[in-house]
């Protein structure tokens, strides 16, 4: 379902980008020719015949799919430093604070995965093309950070926390900071 939600994405796209892009400067250009080219025609085609596509695959994939999806795997898991949102590890004490560390990553879907997201705000439901853009987003931003603390010699980071905040249309910025420090025992 999803190379097909694709396929009818790229069609939307570019059917968009030829009727707006070529087909405004042909009509201005030749406004007294009532006859539409065969070029505009098939742009014209795959720009609705791509809306189309992507609402039927976005309606059927939630009649197919009751079981939400796995998470995304941690940037954590790959790292032998532990990341914390409290301020202390249980049983080993803090021997010295490194400092603040921190991770950034701003993140977009394209256009035809924010058309697929628009039809789920008028159908209803989870709008997965955002929360896998947040997954990666957020993989991302945490790899950098522990990368950072890394750097310092960090044995963890503590006081982990996450903050977003759109930038611009479908664009998302994720931040993730926390204080590296080095455990004893």
């Amino acid at each position: 379902m999803k190379t097909i939600r694709s396929i009818g994405s790229l069609a939307f796209v570019l059917g968009l980008f030829v009727a707006v892009f070529g087909g405004i400067p042909w009509h201005v250009m030749v406004y007294d020719d009532p006859v539409v080219p065969w070029w505009l025609r098939i742009a014209v085609f795959c720009l609705l015949g791509g809306i189309l596509v992507v609402l039927a695959s976005v309606a059927i994939e939630q009649k197919m799919s009751a079981s939400p999806q796995a998470p995304a795997p941690s940037a954590a898991a790959e790292s032998e430093v532990v990341l914390l949102n409290c301020d202390e590890m249980p049983g080993r004490p803090i021997a010295k604070v490194l400092g603040l560390v921190q991770g950034h990553t701003v993140f977009a879907i394209w256009l035809g995965k924010d058309l697929s997201a628009l039809v789920r705000l008028i159908l209803g439901g989870e709008l997965t093309e955002y929360t896998e853009m947040m997954a990666r987003a957020r993989a991302a931003a945490t790899g950098r950070m522990i990368a950072q603390a890394e750097e310092m010699g960090a044995d963890a980071i503590i006081n982990v926390r996450y903050m977003t905040t759109s930038v611009v249309g479908s664009a998302a910025e994720l931040l993730a900071y926390g204080t590296a420090v080095t455990l004893s025992g």
